[in-house]
Parts: C-alpha cells; structure tokens; sequence
C-alpha cells in the first residue's frame, strides 16, 4: 500500500528567521506524524535553517527547483548536489509557475529529474493543464506530454523514485479545485501511462499527489479517491492550523 505523502510548497513566502519559527511551531504539531510522510518545500535560503529546526522530527524537506548540472558557471542556479548536501529528500521540478514564468520546457524538468535521480534525491514532477486546455478536451494529451516529456529516457527502477504531482493550473491559488472525480480520472489516468510504459509494479507503487487550491475542507473528499496518494499543498501550508489538519486528513473506511 502506498504511503500519502503531503508536501507543502512555501513558494516565495517566509525570510530565513520567519521560515525556521514557522518549522519549529510545525514539528511540534506535526513532528511526531508516521503514518503520512510530511514534506515542506520553503525558498533556497531558509532551507538550512528549517533544516535545523526540523531536527529530531519525522517531517521532511524539500527544494521548489533545482538546476540539471552538478556545478559550473550557472549564476544564480542551485544544483543537486548542493541540495542533498542541505538535507534535502525530495524536490519539486516543472511546477506550472516556473513553466509559465519563466518557460521551463519538458526536456529541461527531463534533465532536472535526471540529476536529481542521479545523487538520490527524489523529484515531485508537476504536470496539469491550463483552464482553456481543459475545456478544449485536451487534459489527458497535455498531461501525457508532460509526463512522458518528464520521464523520456528512464527505466522502471528510476521512474519508481518519482513521485507525480497533477496540479491543474486552473485550479492553483485561484480557489478553484478539480472536484475529487475530476482529480480522481486524470490520476488513473497517469497511472494507466506509468503502467503501460513500465509495468504494473512500477505503477502501482508511485505515488501520484493533487495539487490545486487544497486546503482543510476538501483534503478528506481528495483523499478518499483510491488513486489520489497524497497533496502538494500551496497557501495552505503557510499556516499551521491548516497545514496540520491536511495532513491529519480522515481516512476513509
């Protein structure tokens, strides 16, 4: 059975000295947490902070981003190595802000997803479509370009270190959220590629999270869907009341 796993991404919130108070007031809250792995994703700079105030906790950390070379004359780029280094398990690649803003392609989240697999960090790779591609009928083509684009050139024990974030970009920061059918169809959806490209193993054992405008009042409904595995979680983890609640999701049955 496949563990949920709830990753929260601070995007371009907290300084330093905010981001290690906000963890700190976390691990007391949800330090102690087994059954659901615990992710929180802030800015470069406050990761070694938050680093240290997540000690002694079981509550993970993440990166938003990483660049595909191990070092060089990239300024203003953070790679792999530097992240693991940190204290980094897991890192968010082709998240739809960085594919709008600042035109990150398929090949370039490809070749990030690389490098982070080749020093044993582990990518949260984000796929999903735009509002006018949804009501073009266009999801599951967008979403199949985007997963296969992310995960060209690897084989079946690479691809079982990933973990698949779809995130509607109609539904991001707008207040809008797939309903969990709507959610639920595209996550089998991913699973059926993963499947077909290497087999039901594989497929069966990566974990496929939803992201878009989650929060406390819809994380139960999202996670009673047999394909949804956990939830990339944005404003909402910027508060610890809210951010502890969707972690402490109620299970069904």
């Amino acid at each position: 059975m496949r563990q949920a796993l709830i990753a929260g991404n601070w995007k371009m919130h907290k300084t330093p000295s905010e981001a290690r108070a906000f963890a700190a007031e976390l691990a007391r809250e949800i330090g102690r947490e087994r059954e659901t792995e615990v992710v929180v994703a802030p800015p470069f700079v406050s990761l070694l902070p938050v680093k240290e105030a997540l000690q002694g906790s079981s509550i993970k950390l993440a990166a938003q981003d990483t660049f595909w070379e191990m070092e060089g004359a990239f300024t203003g780029e953070v790679s792999p190595p530097m992240l693991k280094e940190v204290g980094c398990h897991y890192v968010i690649v082709g998240h739809s802000e960085r594919r709008t803003h600042f035109g990150e392609s398929d090949e370039a989240v490809n070749k990030k997803v690389k490098a982070l697999l080749k020093v044993g960090l582990r990518p949260i790779i984000c796929v999903g479509e735009r509002l006018e591609q949804r009501e073009a009928g266009q999801t599951f083509s967008v979403v199949k370009g985007q997963v296969e684009g992310a995960l060209d050139g690897l084989g079946a024990q690479e691809v079982s270190e990933v973990v698949i974030a779809y995130e509607p970009v109609w539904a991001i920061g707008t207040g809008r959220t797939a309903t969990p059918q709507q959610a639920s169809e595209v996550h089998a959806y991913i699973r059926g590629l993963l499947k077909e490209a290497f087999g039901e193993e594989v497929a069966e054992g990566v974990r496929i999270l939803y992201g878009g405008s989650v929060k406390p009042d819809n994380i139960d409904d999202l996670m009673a869907e047999a394909d949804i595995d956990g939830a990339l979680v944005g404003g909402a983890s910027l508060k610890v009341d809210s951010f502890s609640r969707i972690v402490r999701f109620r299970r069904s049955g």
